[in-house]
């Protein structure tokens, strides 16, 4: 059957119906310009920095966040996807009770602010949360076995990391659920024929054809939460933001210190950006061969 190429001609689609990739010209047009114009301007700022004492010193500040940038990135991400599939599971699963109750997690998390979650969670949540395991473990207490938990025993840093948990995974979890609609039925129902069980179906068959199509906006979700984790710094958490709020109502330095943290977040960004890209081409290619 015709296809219509890139140029606007006719032209007949290669065996197995998959689309013949860019040709020569359009992928020319399409050099990315714009990598090389964000390489070139990361070069000149570094240049910059190391070149300037006051930057050199603002940067050396900010970067101490880094690690903490990147930790609660990493564990907040991580668990937030095993919560959204958890929950992206109740949603299809068979049982009414269990999509009503995934549904209403999805819906209500989704419409809160993640800065008034966050806000929500270290101020009302935790303090709940240091109650109700005082309560559950009092006979222990009593026995001289642990001591009671104090609220400022419950890091702010785990608050935060908790919010974003649990704010990313109600997103996390329509990304899980629409994947794995995505998934023909066919197949599904070819596996069952065979005798396979829920969870070989799931993780033979389901599954890696989910990833492939959940792969793009997984990615971007992981990328806005490393911009989103700027918002622990309204606890008081030293990640790159918090280091240069501090520096900068220390020094005035407004302009220089606010510069610097958006060149980091751009690094970190930009480079997750183009090795989501790589992966999700070195896996279209292995799905086309």
């Amino acid at each position: 059957m015709p296809s219509l190429s890139p140029g606007g001609w006719l032209s007949p689609a290669p065996a197995g119906g998959v689309m013949a990739s860019t040709s020569p010209a359009v992928a020319k047009r399409d050099f990315p310009w714009w990598l090389v114009a964000a390489i070139v301007i990361a070069i000149v700022a570094a240049v910059l920095i190391a070149a300037s004492g006051l930057y050199s010193q603002v940067f050396s500040i900010v970067a101490k966040g880094i690690g903490i940038t990147i930790f609660v990135t990493l564990v907040g991400y991580a668990l937030a996807s095993v919560l959204g599939l958890c929950v992206a599971l109740m949603v299809l699963s068979d049982s009414v009770w269990l999509r009503q109750i995934g549904r209403f997690y999805v819906e209500i998390i989704r419409g809160v602010p993640i800065l008034v979650l966050l806000f929500w969670i270290a101020f009302v949540g935790a303090p709940a949360l240091v109650v109700s395991w005082n309560w559950v473990s009092y006979p222990l207490q009593a026995a001289g076995l642990i001591e009671p938990m104090q609220v400022r025993d419950f890091s702010l840093m785990w608050r935060a990391i908790i919010a974003l948990t649990i704010a990313y995974s109600s997103f996390i979890a329509e990304i899980f659920r629409a994947g794995i609609q995505a998934v023909d039925i066919g197949q599904i129902e070819a596996a069952k024929a065979l005798g396979l069980s829920r969870y070989r179906r799931f993780r033979h068959i389901i599954w890696p054809q989910a990833f492939r199509t959940i792969l793009p906006p997984y990615g971007n979700d992981f990328i806005a939460m490393v911009k989103d984790s700027s918002l622990v710094s309204v606890l008081g958490v030293a990640d790159i933001t918090q280091m240069g709020k501090v520096y900068a109502a220390g020094s005035f330095r407004f302009f220089e210190t606010y510069s610097i943290v958006a060149y980091v977040y751009l690094i970190l960004t930009v480079g997750l950006s183009l090795a989501l890209r790589a992966l999700e081409k070195r896996m279209r290619r292995q799905t086309n061969e």
